[in-house]
């Protein structure tokens, strides 16, 4: 196989692996718009509170579908979660800014603006993740032990 033809391969290799990333994260992400919703439309928590609320929520979700189905993972626990955690708060700390950006100043309604934000975060989220968390051992590195 030529050079051009090899890296196309690695490319769509990785647009697979992100497709999956985007397809199990959806359910992180059913389970963080049912938090924000209950919260909001039960008169809880404003939006902004509801989607962080629901960012916790749908981080933990996916935190064990991104070791268990994604990355297929053998770092152990405490080092893969707090890489996590790390990971997940610069986007929880996005995400609110986000949210509190499109619903106050541009007076976006907060499902929509929910919408968007989710859609801009993923990328950060799996880069985060495959570059850190969850990032296989490399030639010669002795693989981690989970």
């Amino acid at each position: 196989m030529n050079e051009a033809a090899m890296r196309w391969a690695a490319l769509a290799a990785r647009g697979r692996h992100i497709l999956l990333f985007a397809a199990l994260g959806s359910v992180g992400t059913l389970a963080q718009y049912a938090v924000l919703i209950a919260l909001v439309q039960g008169g809880l928590a404003g939006p902004v509170a509801g989607s962080c609320a629901g960012f916790v929520v749908g981080g933990l979700v996916n935190y064990q579908l991104g070791r268990r189905l994604v990355f297929r993972s053998s770092t152990p626990h405490r080092e893969a979660l707090a890489k996590f955690f790390t990971v997940a708060g610069v986007g929880l700390g996005l995400n609110a800014l986000l949210m509190v950006l499109l619903t106050g100043p541009l007076g976006a309604p907060y499902l929509p603006a929910q919408i968007l934000v989710t859609g801009l975060l993923v990328l950060w989220h799996y880069a985060g993740n495959a570059l850190w968390t969850f990032r296989a051992a490399r030639p010669g590195e002795t693989p981690k032990q989970g």
